[in-house]
């Protein structure tokens, strides 16, 4: 399965981008749905989540109030909405599903699909 991450860019800080996922092979409402990033030198870390039951929403800290996750059925696409961003957001993205547990849910470990990164560069 391959999921197709999109719309990341070069930005000024306090800038907006929003991030989409998409894929052919599966249906997103039918898996939890996560975005990670991985910054150089960094571990993959976990930036928020979509669950598929409900829509329940996770965050990290770091881009709680800033970042919004959202999931259109209908386009079979899941977004990351990124406001006031920061140049420690500067990172590859990353989306991934899976039938993840709710204990998995910020693990890498816990997603079998992952899309391909796109890079988000926040810099003046």
């Amino acid at each position: 399965v391959q999921l197709q991450a999109s719309g990341g860019g070069l930005v000024q800080p306090g800038s907006s981008l929003r991030l989409s996922c998409a894929t052919s092979e599966l249906t997103f409402s039918a898996y939890t749905t996560g975005w990670f990033r991985q910054a150089p030198g960094k571990e993959r870390e976990f930036v928020a989540s979509i669950r598929r039951s409900g829509g329940t929403t996770f965050y990290a800290d770091s881009v709680k109030g800033r970042f919004a996750i959202s999931r259109d059925n209908a386009k079979n696409t899941v977004y990351l909405q990124m406001n006031s961003l920061k140049p420690e957001d500067t990172a590859v993205y990353y989306c991934a599903c899976g039938g993840v547990i709710l204990s998995a849910i910020r693990q890498t470990e816990g997603y079998r699909y992952w899309g391909q990164g796109t890079q988000v560069t926040v810099s003046s």
